[in-house]
């Protein structure tokens, strides 16, 4: 039914009608979540409860997306979007594994295409470039993975390989992790994500941040659950190296004087929490991962929203040059603090919940990696700080001016991305 939605909405393309749609498709998807259970209901689609809850946060980020661009009027950009929030939905539907990797490498047309028509910069091609050297690059050995593993074992479907129980050697569960791990991105192959949501326009930052970066969490997710990964020494490496590497991107979050690339550094950090929790493989990792995705996934999109916002209204993106917004704007300022709040795990948060589950399992692991845990949740703590001081306290910049208060789009658009963060009060969403 979501399918035959945005089928019909090519019909008749228009800004009103993408409202339509995706406003549909959002309370359609929420029938997705409360799903306990694997239903296969057929031979291509199936679904679980993290596809439900990535099939919702699909449709809800595409819907924000609109709403946060009434300007952008054009047939282009608006069945871009459409293009994306499908191929975005059939791939977290899909229980064929060659459907899957399909969808999972066109949805990066569409945001391609949104970053090369609609981005500020000349260097949007460069961006553009090395986002497909790197995702398509570790994906081809994946492809060459799947069709040879499809071969062998007779079937395509995810199911079947469960039932099988097919092992899988060592070399070949890089090559799974390696595709999924540069799209989360891990620290070492993130060089790619700053450059793209630096480039990117408003939409083509919320929905690489809010979505794009979970299929590779989802497709770590349908790897462990479709072949037997055991966790041997190599495996060990990949977690802690998600753990420094998100340690490390806190520290560069820090450093950085750009607003949109503190939050893409800011993404990279949190991917690391939800690398570690699905390659570890138990219930208190998955759970950790599924929340930090979730919760990340509203809270970065509205970060890079008010990144935009402040933008319209100081002229840059520089962040000495935009100090001084609570003097002007309290509103924004005031966004500006309950995002941070939630990016920094602060509680009653559902950042605070997936960071705890996985510190824990973290220190019963490896005592030396939970000390490096818990420096990364100080760390993310003090770089949200920054960013919320910096751009909202000290004497106002002269680039800053006195004008409009925020439309009552811009309150709506925020407004939505903090409601469904308070499925927190309905916790048994995220239990399988």
């Amino acid at each position: 039914m979501l399918i035959s939605c945005f089928l019909g909405s090519f019909l008749f393309i228009s800004w009103e009608v993408g409202m339509v749609c995706f406003s549909t498709v959002s309370l359609l998807s929420l029938t997705m979540l409360a799903q306990y259970f694997y239903m296969n209901m057929n031979m291509t689609f199936w679904s679980n409860y993290l596809s439900g809850i990535l099939v919702f946060l699909s449709c809800v980020l595409c819907l924000l997306c609109m709403l946060a661009t009434p300007y952008e009027k054009s047939k282009s950009y608006i069945s871009y979007l459409f293009m994306l929030g499908m191929f975005l939905t059939l791939c977290f539907s899909m229980s064929n594994m060659i459907m899957f990797y399909v969808f999972f490498e066109c949805s990066l047309i569409p945001t391609l295409l949104l970053i090369i028509g609609w981005g500020y910069q000349p260097e949007r091609l460069q961006a553009a470039t090395y986002m497909m050297i790197y995702t398509v690059g570790a994906s081809l050995p994946l492809f060459v993975m799947l069709i040879w593993r499809c071969l062998n074992s007779c079937s395509m479907n995810m199911t079947i390989h469960k039932m099988l129980l097919l092992d899988l050697p060592y070399m070949f569960v890089f090559i799974i992790y390696g595709a999924f791990l540069v799209k989360l991105p891990m620290y070492s192959v993130h060089l790619w994500l700053p450059k793209a949501h630096v480039e990117a326009p408003l939409a083509g930052s919320m929905i690489l941040a809010g979505i794009l970066l979970k299929l590779g969490g989802y497709g770590i997710f349908l790897m462990n659950m479709s072949f037997c990964v055991s966790m041997v020494v190599s495996m060990m490496f990949i977690v802690a190296l998600s753990i420094w590497g998100g340690l490390l991107a806190s520290f560069m979050c820090i450093r950085q004087i750009d607003v949109k690339a503190l939050v893409a550094y800011s993404s990279v950090a949190h991917m690391g929490i939800v690398s570690a929790g699905l390659i570890l493989g138990s219930s208190w990792g998955l759970m950790s991962s599924v929340i930090t995705m979730l919760s990340h996934g509203f809270s970065s999109s509205a970060l890079f929203c008010l990144a935009f916002f402040s933008y319209s209204k100081s002229g840059t993106r520089n962040i000495p040059y935009m100090k001084g917004m609570l003097q002007f704007y309290p509103i924004l300022s005031l966004w500006w603090f309950l995002f941070c709040c939630i990016n920094m795990a602060a509680p009653p948060t559902l950042n605070l919940v997936g960071e705890l589950l996985i510190s824990v399992k973290i220190w019963f692991m490896s005592n030396f990696l939970g000390v490096v845990m818990g420096l990364m949740v100080f760390f993310s703590a003090a770089y949200n700080m920054y960013l919320y001081v910096s751009i909202n306290h000290g004497f106002h910049s002269n680039n800053l001016l006195a004008g409009k208060p925020l439309m009552e789009y811009e309150n709506l658009v925020l407004l939505l991305h903090i409601v469904p963060l308070m499925l927190l009060l309905k916790g048994n969403l995220f239990i399988g």
